[in-house]
């Protein structure tokens, strides 16, 4: 069972899409199956043609109502399909399917009156789409950070149920957010010497610019995020450079100007304009350039990171590659199967090799004299700024009085659809 997110303007948008007018060789008649309009003070029908909640509006009504803090597209759409190879589903099952996955995505939480309003629509066998906006009842707006993982996550968990074949059991820290659209922010160098963050701005994005030391402003151009005008300029670099790392393990796609990059040789490329492959080949370099296990260490943590390391980025991609291989051609089970195994063979590693980082820093750090080789004041003020790296400091700074312990053989994984 697939699930796959998309947004939209407005709910009238979709009728091209649940009707089949968009695609000549189609010409779908959606049927209601379960709805909710929550406070709506019309009477309107739970089952039958959704073409009158479609177009009249009321799953648009909650963002209507709080105006300009509305999202550009407020109307969250849902479309989940089955295993082609198992028998259909029941509307009634398909509602039900459309009510857990609105509770784990939070949408909808148990109890919750102010939770969104939403319908599901049935146009084909084997599928369901869920409608829903993401402005609550009370004005909030739901956030819909990691609802694709959620979602996907739910539907492997209803498959079980249902006593389904499941390919694989997600990740918790596999977010399958791909799907949704990326916001971008933009971090510059001005000619004066500030630093100036600025773009797309939500309470999750503001939260990680103030975290990392930038303050709001606001200029003739609009709300933007500076640094302070004393923070020294050795500092500048390795704050806008943290400040992104942060923002990018977010899903947000950050635009940092490549003289603010210390992760860059020199500072002076552009990482963007680099293939993937060069990416790798840098990092290969920096690991065989180490001259200690600290650095060693913090290279290797490039890779190993559960949560947007090079590993976690490879398993993401073989899992988008598996679920597009069956959007684009429900028949190509087998390629998604083949492309979802080399996911979780992927995924193993991650597994075999979690903790291997700290138990050589604790090796290094109790059985080892301290390394007294100095650092740049770059890197320095990169790591001052950086929680997780300062925490790595004291032992990432001593090298090796023995051989570093092996990492286990990696245990052979089952792998099922």
């Amino acid at each position: 069972m697939i699930a796959h997110l998309r947004r939209a303007t407005s709910t009238a948008a979709l009728i091209p899409v649940l009707y089949g007018d968009d695609d000549p060789r189609f010409r779908l008649r959606p049927r209601l199956i379960g709805a909710d309009y929550r406070g709506a003070d019309q009477q309107l029908p739970l089952f039958g043609d959704p073409r009158e909640v479609l177009g009249g509006g009321v799953l648009d009504a909650p963002a209507a109502r709080i105006g300009a803090r509305a999202p550009e597209r407020p109307v969250w759409l849902c479309s989940v399909r089955s295993d082609p190879g198992q028998p259909d589903l029941t509307d009634a099952q398909w509602a039900d399917v459309a009510r857990r996955l609105l509770t784990a995505t939070g949408l909808t939480p148990d109890g919750d009156p102010n939770g969104c309003r939403w319908a599901a629509i049935r146009n084909l066998d084997r599928s369901v789409h869920i409608v829903a906006t993401v402005v609550r009842e009370d004005g909030s707006i739901h956030g819909t950070y990691r609802d694709a993982f959620h979602a996907q996550a739910e539907c492997h968990r209803i498959a079980a149920d249902l006593g389904h074949p499941v390919r694989s059991v997600p990740s918790v820290t596999t977010a399958q957010d791909y799907r949704m659209p990326t916001p971008t922010i933009t971090i510059t160098l001005e000619p004066n010497g500030a630093v100036v963050a600025q773009g797309y701005s939500d309470p999750l994005s503001l939260a990680l610019l103030r975290h990392a030391g930038f303050i709001a402003k606001d200029s003739w151009y609009g709300h933007q995020h500076r640094l302070p005008a004393n923070t020294a300029p050795a500092d500048r670099a390795a704050i806008a450079t943290h400040a992104a790392e942060m923002l990018r393990a977010a899903r947000y796609d950050v635009d940092l100007d490549p003289r603010l990059d210390t992760a860059l040789p020199g500072g002076t490329a552009d990482r963007h304009r680099l293939s993937a492959g060069e990416q790798l080949l840098q990092v290969t370099n920096q690991i065989r350039g180490a001259t200690s296990f600290g650095e060693l260490t913090e290279t290797l943590d490039q890779v190993l990171d559960t949560d947007g390391g090079i590993l976690d980025r490879v398993h993401d991609m073989l899992e988008a590659a598996s679920e597009q291989a069956t959007d684009l051609d429900p028949e190509q089970y087998a390629l998604s199967d083949r492309l979802g195994f080399a996911a979780d063979i992927v995924s193993a590693a991650q597994d075999e090799l979690a903790g291997l980082l700290d138990e050589v820093q604790r090796t290094q750090s109790h059985g080892a004299p301290a390394d007294t080789a100095s650092r740049s004041t770059t890197a320095d003020a990169a790591r001052a700024t950086s929680p997780a790296a300062a925490a790595r400091g004291a032992a990432a700074s001593t090298p090796p009085a023995a051989a570093p312990p092996q990492a286990a053989v990696p245990r052979q994984t089952g792998h099922t659809r």
